[in-house]
C-alpha cells in the first residue's frame, strides 16, 4: 500500500535520542488547529495558545450560538494584534450529528448491564432510563446487536465519560439498548454515533446555512470545515452556497468521519481544497484496527496531489491531564511522518485543562518528527506520481525545494499573491521553513477598490511548512520595489527570530514580472 512505509531518514541514532531536542525558533512545520471555547477562550489563554503554536483557530458550531462563538472571535482578534501573529478562522459545521441535549445539565448515571431507551420524542428529559434524540427516523435504520455510542467529549473513548450501548430491539420509533460500561454522562450536550448506519439527513443542514450566512459571512472566514462528508456532490453543494452569501474564496476542508465518507473519499478529495480525517467518529464506524491504514492511504493521497491532511484525535487524555500518553505522542509523531500538514485539537483545548500545554507538547512532537522525516523518500514519490510533462509552475517549485536541499539553504523565500506558488513548493515538503510573502492586489468593483491578501495569508495557516508575511499595501503599490521590500522583510524576521544567521543560503522562488515564468534565486545572507 502507498504511503505505508515508514517516512524516517536512515536509522536513528542512540545520541540522537538522547540528546535534547533543538531549539524551536519557528513553530513546527506542522500546523495546528485549536478549538476555542469554555477553557480557551480569554484574551489571555488565546495569546498563550498563537504563542504556544496555534495557526489556526476552530469555531465549532454543533454546540451553542453566534453570539457566543462571536465573543470569542473578537478575544481573538485582541489577541492576535497583542502577540502580532496572523491565526487563520476555521468555521466547522454541525452536519447530521445526532445528539442528545440535557437541558437541565444533570449528571445521568448508567450502570452497565442495564436497559436505556433511546427515542425522538425530545420533549422527555435525559436520564439513566431514556435518551432523547434529535432524530426521528434512528430506529428504522438500525438492527439488533447493533453499536450505538454516547459521550459528551465526542468520542474519546474514555470510558467514564463515554458509553457503548448495544441494540436489543425496537419498539416503534424508540431503541431498546443494553448498557455495555458504566459510565457518567455530564454536561448539556452528548453527541451520539451509531456504527456504519446511513442517517437520512442533509449533509449541509438548515442549521449550517444559518450559521454560514450569517457569522461566516459577516467574518469573512477563511476556512468551512464540512462535518460528515459523505460525497462529492456534498462539497459541491457548499462550494456553491458560500459563493452566493459572499464567500467566494473560502476554502473548504471536507471532513470525513463515516464509511460512507472513506468509500468516496477519492471523489471527495478532488472537489475539497483539504481533508480532515476525524478519527474519532471512524473509529465508531469502522473496525479500530482499521483506523490507520486509511490514514496512511488518506494521507498519501493528499500528499501527491498537494492538498491538506489535518488529523483530529491525538491527545485526549490531555482533557485532564498534564501530558500525554506514551501511546498519544508516539501517534502524533506517526501521523507527522504519515504527512499530516496539521493537528486538530479539539476537546484537547476546548474543555480541556491544559489548552496551551496541548499545543505546546504537540508542537514539541512534531518538530521532533520532522527532524527524521525522510524528505528524499518523500521528494521521488512526488516526482513520480506528477510524471510528464509537469507545468512550467510546478517545475520550478520543485527545483526550488531540491535546490534548498543541495545548498544547506536556512529558509525559503516565495513571493505570491494567491498562495499558489507556496502551496506547489510545500507539495515537495522542504526540511526549512518557505515564508510566503502575500503581495497585496488592488482589487475594483463597481462601489470600491480594496485590497485582497489577508485571507489569501491566512489560508497557507493551514498548510505544513508554510509561514505566511503579509506584505503592506504600499508594497504592492512601489512598482519594481516590490520583490525587494518583500524579500527584505522575509530576511529581517528571519534574523529576528533566530533563524538565520550570516552566510545562510536563502532560495529565493519568484515570478517574472507579470508572465507564468518563474525563477529560482541562491542568495548568501
Amino acid at each position: 500500500m502507498q504511503g505505508g512505509q515508514a517516512v524516517v531518514e536512515g536509522p536513528v541514532r542512540l545520541a540522537s535520542v538522547l540528546s535534547p531536542s533543538k531549539p524551536n525558533f519557528l513553530p513546527s512545520l506542522t500546523k495546528i488547529v485549536g478549538t476555542l471555547g469554555e477553557n480557551s477562550r480569554p484574551v489571555e489563554v488565546i495569546q498563550a495558545c498563537l504563542e504556544a503554536g496555534m495557526s489556526v483557530a476552530r469555531f465549532d458550531f454543533s454546540w451553542l450560538d453566534d453570539n457566543y462563538h462571536q465573543e470569542t472571535l473578537e478575544n481573538l482578534r485582541i489577541a492576535v494584534k497583542n502577540v502580532k501573529r496572523l491565526c487563520a478562522v476555521l468555521l466547522d459545521t454541525m452536519g447530521p450529528a445526532l445528539q442528545v441535549c440535557n437541558k437541565t445539565g444533570k449528571k445521568i448515571e448508567l450502570k452497565a448491564g442495564s436497559h436505556v431507551t433511546i427515542t425522538p420524542n425530545i420533549d422527555r428529559e435525559p436520564s439513566a432510563e431514556v435518551l432523547p434524540v434529535n432524530y426521528n427516523g434512528l430506529a428504522k435504520a438500525v438492527q439488533k446487536g447493533a453499536t450505538i455510542f454516547v459521550g459528551q467529549y465526542l468520542f474519546t473513548g474514555i470510558e467514564a465519560t463515554s458509553v457503548w450501548l448495544e441494540v436489543l430491539e425496537t419498539r416503534g420509533p424508540d431503541i431498546i439498548c443494553l448498557v455495555k460500561n458504566s459510565a457518567i454522562l455530564a454536561g448539556f450536550l452528548f453527541t451520539m454515533h451509531v456504527s456504519q448506519v446511513h442517517i437520512e439527513l442533509p449533509t449541509l443542514t438548515d442549521i449550517d446555512k444559518q450559521a454560514i450566512s450569517t457569522w461566516g459571512s459577516r467574518n469573512k472566514v477563511e476556512f468551512i470545515s464540512l462535518s460528515y462528508t459523505r460525497h462529492a456532490e456534498d462539497v459541491r453543494e457548499l462550494r456553491s452556497f458560500v459563493k452566493a452569501h459572499n464567500l467566494p474564496e473560502t476554502q473548504i476542508l471536507a471532513k470525513v468521519e463515516t464509511v460512507e465518507g472513506l468509500r468516496h473519499f477519492d471523489d471527495i478529495l478532488q472537489e475539497a481544497d483539504g481533508i480532515i480525517l476525524s478519527r474519532g467518529n471512524l473509529g465508531i464506524d469502522f473496525p479500530p484496527e482499521k483506523v490507520f491504514l486509511f490514514q496512511k492511504y488518506a494521507m498519501h493521497k493528499c500528499n501527491m496531489v498537494g492538498k491538506p491532511a489535518i488529523i483530529t484525535r491525538v491527545v485526549d487524555s490531555m482533557t485532564a491531564n498534564l501530558r500525554p500518553t506514551r501511546a498519544e505522542a508516539t501517534d502524533v509523531a506517526n501521523a507527522v511522518l504519515d504527512g499530516a500538514d496539521g493537528i486538530l485539537l479539539g476537546p484537547e483545548t476546548l474543555r480541556g485543562l491544559y489548552p496551551v500545554e496541548a499545543i505546546r507538547i504537540v508542537g514539541r512532537i512534531c518538530a521532533e518528527a520532522e527532524s527524521v522525516y525522510n524528505q528524499s523518500l518523500h521528494f521521488k514519490r512526488i516526482t513520480k506520481y506528477v510524471g510528464e510533462p509537469v507545468s512550467d509552475a510546478e517545475s520550478v517549485a520543485s527545483s526550488a525545494v531540491l535546490a534548498a536541499t543541495e545548498v544547506k539553504a536556512a529558509m525559503i523565500v516565495v513571493f505570491t499573491s494567491s498562495g499558489r506558488a507556496a502551496r506547489l513548493i510545500a507539495k515537495y515538503r522542504p526540511s526549512v521553513p518557505v515564508f510566503a510573502i502575500t503581495i497585496p492586489r488592488l482589487k475594483t468593483n463597481s462601489l470600491r477598490w480594496t485590497f485582497t491578501g489577508s485571507l489569501q495569508a491566512k489560508q497557507l495557516l493551514g498548510v505544513r511548512g508554510v509561514y505566511p508575511i503579509l506584505a503592506s499595501p504600499n508594497v504592492a503599490t512601489s512598482g519594481g520595489s516590490s520583490e525587494e521590500s518583500g524579500l527584505k522583510i522575509a530576511l529581517n524576521h528571519g534574523k529576528s527570530v533566530g533563524l538565520l544567521k550570516p552566510n545562510d543560503q536563502v532560495v529565493v522562488f519568484q515570478k517574472i514580472g507579470d508572465s507564468s515564468v518563474f525563477k529560482i534565486v541562491v542568495l548568501e545572507y
